[in-house]
């Protein structure tokens, strides 16, 4: 049996545990908080998080990082993409030196624009063969309930994305691989900034097409930035593009477009933030991914007016009528 540790008991985390318990891993997680560690034990639920879904006995939790990582053959990361690198440099001592890491987070590193594997490579050391990420349209909450899913594992070794495929392959639980990780990460970061601006546009009162207009356009944002850092714009046409900016952006269960809804209703951002414990990468990312767009000479009108409102710069309102008042010009441009 391949022994996993997942960092992170959120609702992630936690979903995707239940997915490797269910594929036959035994599961050692890492929980920030003690009493969430013991909840998950005793009583076998993680009530802060996914409240009324039963977890396995091969699933146990800790608040020690050091006891989940003991033997790992395979290391998840599930934390708030802000918080990886200080995580990882208390945990790289600790990390077996042969176990495959896996990021399940979304999003881009402020200050320094890396993505979350290339964080991952840089604190630890680990080579691009041993840092995998999981990507695609799975809300957590419906994951955990089993029902039917897709996802991407993506590696620059396939054959290390095969395995881990095999790792997490379920009757619920369907992965597929690619060794398109650049176009994975871009496409699971740039779905949270444009769910967010569907969901001002929702919150405004607007309808579906003001919605499906920004998700489009939020589609070819994202591909223009993940195709100037390199990746297949294939990529961006499957489930780690298209399908989970397809998930984030209509769905009630997505913190992105909650956090947008919110917005667009009047709420600050410091006020979204007091009202909840749970992390819209979206509006943690927005500036670093703009930021990773200038950089590359890449238009980014979505993430700007996005990073605007979230920054208490414009409004909602102003920020959609800033989209319809821009030059016109051919789609393909």
């Amino acid at each position: 049996m391949t022994k996993i540790a997942v960092l992170g008991a959120g609702s992630w985390g936690t979903a995707f545990s239940l997915v490797l318990a269910d594929a036959g891993a035994d599961i050692a997680m890492w929980a920030r908080r003690e009493e969430v560690a013991a909840t998950i034990n005793e009583r076998r639920e993680n009530s802060a998080y996914l409240p009324g879904i039963e977890l396995p006995p091969s699933l146990r939790a800790t608040s020690e990082a050091e006891e989940a990582l003991a033997g790992a053959d395979v290391v998840v990361l599930g934390v708030p993409s802000q918080s990886l690198r200080a995580n990882l440099e208390d945990w790289a001592p600790s990390i077996p030196s042969s176990a495959v890491l896996v990021s399940l987070m979304k999003g881009v590193e402020l200050g320094t624009t890396k993505r979350m594997s290339e964080v991952i490579s840089e604190v630890t050391g680990a080579g691009p063969e041993r840092v995998a990420v999981l990507s695609g349209p799975n809300l957590a909450k419906e994951i955990a309930r089993r029902e039917p899913a897709a996802s991407v594992v993506a590696c620059a070794d396939e054959d290390v994305a095969r395995k881990l495929q095999a790792l997490c392959h379920t009757k619920a639980f369907r992965p597929y691989t690619s060794v398109d990780v650049v176009g994975c990460e871009i496409g699971g970061a740039y779905k949270n900034v444009v769910g967010l601006a569907v969901g001002m546009a929702v919150g405004l009162g607007f309808g579906d097409n003001t919605t499906a207009s920004v998700i489009t356009r939020g589609l070819a944002e994202t591909a223009r930035l993940a195709m100037a850092q390199g990746a297949n714009p294939l990529t961006l046409m499957g489930l780690a593009g298209l399908g989970d900016l397809v998930a984030t952006c209509s769905s009630p269960l997505s913190r992105n477009r909650t956090f947008g809804e919110k917005l667009g209703r009047g709420m600050s951002t410091d006020e979204i933030y007091a009202s909840t414990s749970q992390v819209a990468e979206g509006a943690k990312s927005c500036s670093s991914i703009l930021d990773l767009a200038s950089r590359n000479g890449v238009d980014a009108p979505i993430a700007e007016n996005v990073d605007a409102v979230v920054s208490g710069r414009c409004t909602p309102q102003e920020m959609m009528e800033a989209f319809i008042a821009r030059d016109t010009k051919a789609e393909t441009d």
